[in-house]
């Protein structure tokens, strides 16, 4: 028996598995901040569930309606990353609610527009202060600096991945 040819193989079999590519996702920023905003979402979407009935699909369509006035779905599938199946559904639960109104764009026919209702706007006026306290308590262990830190340093991201994409 060679005991070189046995060795050998066996060498390369471990040199094999210490060269094997291995990924420490709690080191892998992709993967810690994908995390951090399932959780932080799925925390939300208790909160509007319980209180309010809404989903976070839901609560998106809302909040970006306040804050813009009137989109179209395709803007709000754009604004926040949604398909549009989600959008839709989203959509046509807040409008059976009666608390967005839908009609068609005098500018494109294709297109309908969406706007608060009243009830969508008062909802709104309640819902609002209570996820600003909820952020505010999710963010009192970081100090100011940090607080604007994270905010700059997520842009600094977002820019990068515009110049990658």
């Amino acid at each position: 028996m060679n005991d070189e040819g046995s060795q050998g193989r066996g060498g390369d079999r471990l040199a094999l598995a210490s060269a094997k590519s291995e990924l420490d996702l709690n080191q892998f920023l992709p993967y810690r901040l994908n995390s951090l905003a399932d959780r932080i979402s799925h925390e939300l979407e208790r909160m509007y569930a319980e209180r309010y009935g809404l989903n976070v699909a839901q609560w998106r369509v809302l909040a970006w309606l306040s804050h813009c006035d009137e989109l179209s779905a395709k803007q709000i599938c754009e604004a926040t990353g949604m398909d549009k199946a989600r959008v839709s559904r989203a959509v046509q639960a807040l409008e059976e609610r009666a608390l967005i109104s839908r009609q068609p764009s005098p500018h494109d026919q294709r297109l309908h527009e969406l706007r608060l209702t009243e009830a969508g706007q008062a909802l709104l006026t309640a819902l609002i202060p209570e996820a600003q306290a909820w952020e505010a308590e999710l963010v009192a262990t970081l100090s100011a600096g940090e607080y604007r830190d994270l905010f700059n340093i997520m842009r600094k991201l977002e820019r990068q991945l515009e110049r990658l994409g």
